[in-house]
């Protein structure tokens, strides 16, 4: 069954605020094989001009995506997480996410369409830190596959 073409354009309510940690910046970037020393060394931050060390770009997809739960959880929506794959990523920077950034997430379903018996569902994650400034969006592509006949 197609999605509700009418969810276009609906905003979840802000994330409480995610404390960005030194801790959780180099355990992902290990996870993700980046050796960059400015997401592990407060000082190799320093040199590059930032007040601590920063997340790889990646990053906020563990945010954003947790916040896309509200969208994913939403009954009237009627998404079968089971049957959903991710399809895509992007993001947009205003700035890098630093450690000790206090960051919320907006979420917005931005696109709903079914394309040979899937449904696809485009959600827009808008971060900003606490005194609102934009930090990044991140896009994320759901790709709920249609049940398979039998």
């Amino acid at each position: 069954m197609a999605l509700d073409q009418s969810f276009v354009g609906r905003s979840y309510p802000p994330t409480e605020p995610y404390e960005v940690g030194r801790e959780k910046i180099r355990e992902f970037a290990e996870a993700v094989g980046d050796p960059n020393p400015a997401y592990t060394d407060r000082e190799a931050a320093k040199a590059l001009g930032y007040s601590d060390v920063i997340a790889p770009p990646t990053f906020p997809f563990a945010i954003t995506f947790k916040a896309a739960g509200d969208v994913i959880a939403d009954p009237q929506l009627g998404l079968d997480f089971s049957r959903v794959v991710h399809g895509d990523q992007k993001f947009s920077y205003t700035r890098p996410v630093r450690a000790g950034d206090r960051l919320v997430v907006t979420s917005t379903i931005e696109a709903i369409k079914s394309l040979a018996g899937n449904d696809i569902i485009d959600v827009r994650g808008d971060v900003h830190d606490e005194s609102g400034e934009h930090v990044v969006t991140a896009w994320t592509k759901l790709v709920a596959r249609g049940a398979e006949e039998e």
